[in-house]
């Protein structure tokens, strides 16, 4: 794979998008990800589509519903999934599902604060599915308590992981300070995140630009050292 931030395939993806301007997709075997930012807190949502059936999958309806549904088009909508409960990711939620009719999902620990009833729970190892392509669930702990990432490994390429606010370039996500919650974090994503995945692993986070797990694992000691 390419630097990140430059074009890592035929498609020219680079992950580099921001609020107001276009989407950015990329074409992977059995699974095409299209990837735009939105709203005040410049989150990023990601369209999932499965090109053997056509099924859709979106994560995190975090705002401006009418570019999701834009991007959602008219193949319908199968399922969101929320990676956490934290407001900014769940904006635009009731809106587009009111419009699609679409299944919710998300981690039982957080289910109960999203304000859309979630229509499956998930847990650690469970799989969500896009028409074909798979996609395993891995709960982390500490950002929020049902926080969840989403891998997508086809066993042709490298791995992908959908990280919600767990993981971005430069470190784990905010524990607000709580150091437990820290060392929860961290916990998790070396042994559930670090240590099953290799350094190819492309990483797609809540907001901001991808990175991948060799670009972020030399910093492992140093975000613990310095506790954030």
């Amino acid at each position: 794979m390419g630097r990140v931030g430059r074009e890592i395939d035929g498609d020219g993806y680079t992950g580099a998008v921001r609020v107001g301007g276009p989407a950015d997709t990329r074409t992977l075997p059995g699974l095409t990800i299209t990837k735009v930012a939105v709203g005040p807190m410049d989150n990023n949502a990601y369209l999932l589509r499965c090109p053997v059936t056509g099924e859709q999958l979106l994560i995190d309806a975090a705002n401006e519903p009418d570019t999701l549904l834009g991007l959602v088009g008219d193949a319908g909508l199968a399922t969101v999934v929320t990676s956490h409960r934290h407001g900014d990711h769940v904006q635009a939620l009731e809106a587009v599902v009111s419009a699609t009719g679409a299944r919710t999902v998300a981690h039982p620990d957080d289910a109960g604060v999203i304000p859309v009833p979630t229509t499956t729970r998930v847990t650690d190892g469970d799989e969500v599915r896009v028409g074909a392509a798979t996609l395993k669930v891995i709960h982390l702990v500490g950002h929020t308590p049902g926080s969840i990432a989403l891998l997508y490994d086809a066993g042709t390429e490298a791995p992908h992981l959908f990280t919600g606010d767990c993981l971005f370039p430069g470190g784990p996500g905010t524990t607000f300070g709580d150091a437990a919650m820290f060392r929860s974090l961290m916990d998790d994503l070396e042994r559930k995140v670090f240590g099953p995945l290799p350094d190819t692993t492309w990483i797609y986070p809540g907001h901001g630009r991808d990175t991948t797990l060799g670009t972020e694992r030399p910093h492992l000691a140093g975000w613990r050292a310095r506790g954030w």
